[in-house]
């Protein structure tokens, strides 16, 4: 697959806490990243389900996102609804060079 690549303006890898989510308009899509065990990970910023904001919502104790509106859990590496309701995350390919982010879309 193809991708068009977008710097993260604004921010570095080595400057993003671990276990934060933070959102960022890239190209022309709301895109949220999350750094967790020194991995970085980038999937839509909002819940495929009703919309939410998903950087208004948590970690859980297994590392899932959990949605802040109705508590729907999602793997960042995936995508994958690991609460059982059926729904999927996009998650978009990373790259990081000499400190920078890139977001493959």
């Amino acid at each position: 697959m193809l991708y068009n690549w977008h710097k993260v303006d604004g921010v570095l890898f080595s400057g993003i806490e671990e276990n934060k989510m933070l959102d960022f308009l890239i190209g022309d899509k709301q895109v949220a990243l999350l750094k967790k065990e020194n991995a970085l990970y980038a999937f839509a910023a909002t819940c495929p389900h009703a919309g939410a904001r998903l950087c208004d919502g948590w970690l859980d104790a297994q590392g899932h996102i959990v949605c802040p509106l109705h508590k729907y859990r999602f793997d960042p590496a995936n995508g994958r609804n690991t609460s059982g309701e059926g729904y999927k995350l996009k998650t978009y390919p990373i790259e990081i060079t000499e400190d920078y982010i890139y977001v493959g879309l």
